[in-house]
């Protein structure tokens, strides 16, 4: 029975057109990454250096592509069978939980098993030039690819069980992608240095980062060295760590595999409009913005389908919008304090670098889950058939469709403002850089928004425009930085900075002078790249809008 169900998941998704395309680029991309930093003569250095460039840089772009393409399938593994219906069969048959979960594991540690091996080549020829270990490095390379394979999937598993769409599936599994990535690092990289159960914490949350485990194998050091140095076994934590995490997700997952998971027991709550006028008031002082409050007409001078996104989103009404800005208002506040408190040991540049980072993280994070679906979930909830007997425009239906996203990310980035204005007021001779850098973070909030809803418009599924939307944004972020780490061996300064004008985060990175990034002019270069890109994307926007309007 176990075997039925792993050769289902299998055949449904090897099947497709798309995961042929994406093996034959992947072995295109491992076979790149080597042959790019490939030595050029018949010389092989004694040392190694050259054996381990080509390893560090094929591991990092390994791990990216596991984060980057894995988590799609089990976040939309067991929400698309809740979906269409065959989950509710599948709980009839004797199978049972645990070979329904164990199913849809094995099957899904099988897909990542097939972008593994299409990596065996390269490393391979990265075992050939010498300098590398079997054991040291390429056996503990893929211990720790396999381990993020099975936590990855079995925490996708877990929010796939609880998720009511497949959308907001792959955006949360994202999130905690994100969370555990890069997230985890913060803590250490404040804290480190130092002794006490504060220091012991940042060792444990760095512990769950693949990417610090992945540069303490590779040899490029600790993730945010600065001062003392710990040496720990990271690999050793992070698997007893991921092992424990897969474990627990997986045992959390079998428990909802039940009847039970159709069920959505919600309370039904009282208006507060009914209530006494006592308890009214003393809910505005406690609320602020009372979510039980019956919500007023639309004016006339309101777009209606704005309204509508903010009334129908979950994070699109007005008490979840004041708690996201109250987390980036604090998040700012944190931050800031950890500009005025370690600036005279780092500098402030390295400060604005950790804060343009999780910016520009929460930005590509937030952005492609409110766009990529303001077109794709109308034609896949059958909404669009009404949308087109109304009166609106085209001009008004995209207006009001981007105003719903345009409002949150100005909260979002206006709520992060206060970490810069206490830079400027350390160093005031670092006004210019962080009007430069403000304007790079609301043109990348554009870009994502234009970009995300663009291609929304060309899917007829939500789930997919979803993926999609988050893979080439994650892309732009990410893989411009792979070549950025083979700067001067073996690609030229011009190279690498003309690949880095494409990436918003290298971009806001030159202007407040990071290190690594300061040689680098990458600005008014990234500008026109993003305003150009974004122009397109509303074209593409408005065309596709007037195709699927027009009578068929």
């Amino acid at each position: 029975m176990l075997k039925a169900i792993i050769a289902r998941e299998l055949k449904s998704l090897l099947r497709r057109r798309r995961m042929t395309a994406l093996q034959c680029l992947l072995v295109v991309i491992f076979g790149l990454m080597v042959a790019l930093r490939w030595p050029t003569d018949a010389r092989v250095g004694l040392t190694g250096s050259r054996s381990q460039q080509v390893f560090q840089l094929f591991s990092y772009g390994l791990l990216a592509t596991m984060l980057l393409l894995l988590p799609v399938f089990p976040a939309t593994s067991i929400v698309q069978e809740k979906k269409q219906g065959t989950l509710g069969l599948l709980l009839n048959t004797p199978l049972g939980p645990f070979r329904i979960f164990f199913g849809k594991l094995i099957a899904i540690l099988a897909i990542a098993g097939v972008i593994l091996a299409m990596s065996l080549p390269a490393a391979s020829a990265c075992y050939a030039m010498g300098g590398l270990s079997l054991y040291g490095n390429l056996i503990r390379i893929f211990q720790l690819l396999i381990l993020v394979a099975i936590q990855y999937t079995a925490l996708g598993l877990l929010v796939s069980s609880y998720a009511q769409s497949t959308d907001a599936a792959v955006r949360i599994t994202y999130g905690v992608v994100l969370v555990l990535g890069v997230l985890t690092l913060g803590p250490h990289y404040f804290l480190q240095g130092t002794t006490g159960p504060l220091a012991d914490v940042g060792e444990f949350f760095r512990s769950l980062s693949p990417f610090a485990v992945l540069m303490s194998l590779t040899g490029t050091g600790d993730a945010g060295e600065q001062g003392l140095i710990t040496k720990v076994n990271l690999l050793g934590r992070f698997t007893v760590s991921s092992l424990v995490i897969a474990m627990l997700a997986a045992i959390w997952t079998i428990s909802r595999l039940n009847h039970t998971i159709f069920d959505r027991n919600r309370s039904a709550g009282t208006i507060s409009d009914d209530q006494a006028a006592s308890v009214q008031f003393f809910r505005r002082l406690f609320f602020l913005v009372d979510p039980q409050r019956r919500s007023k007409g639309i004016s006339s001078f309101s777009n209606p389908l704005m309204v509508k996104e903010f009334r129908c989103r979950r994070f699109g009404r007005l008490h979840w919008l004041v708690r996201l800005v109250a987390i980036c208002a604090m998040l700012s506040l944190g931050l800031t304090y950890a500009a005025t408190a370690g600036t005279l040991g780092w500098g402030v540049e390295t400060i604005g670098g950790i804060m343009v980072v999780m910016q520009v993280a929460l930005v590509v994070l937030i952005t492609p889950s409110l766009a990529a679906g303001l077109i794709s979930s109308e034609r896949e909830g059958r909404g669009w058939l009404l949308l087109r007997t109304t009166p609106l425009s085209i001009v008004s239906i995209i207006w009001g469709k981007l105003l719903s996203v345009i409002l949150p990310l100005m909260l979002i980035l206006c709520a992060t403002l206060p970490g810069y204005i206490v830079m400027v007021y350390i160093e005031p001779g670092m006004a210019l850089q962080v009007r430069r850098v403000v304007i790079c973070l609301a043109a990348t909030a554009v870009f994502a928004m234009l970009f995300s809803a663009a291609v929304g418009s060309l899917f007829a599924r939500t789930a997919p425009a979803t993926s999609a939307a988050y893979g080439v944004m994650l892309s732009i972020c990410t893989l411009p930085l792979l070549v950025w780490m083979g700067r001067d061996a073996p690609f030229g300064h011009d190279l690498v900075e003309a690949v880095l004008t494409i990436n918003p985060i290298a971009a806001a990175l030159s202007v407040i002078r990071m290190p690594g990034f300061q040689n680098y002019t990458l600005i008014p270069g990234n500008w026109w790249f993003l305003g150009i890109c974004s122009l397109a994307s509303l074209l593409v926007l408005v065309g596709q809008t007037y195709r699927i309007t027009r009578p068929q």
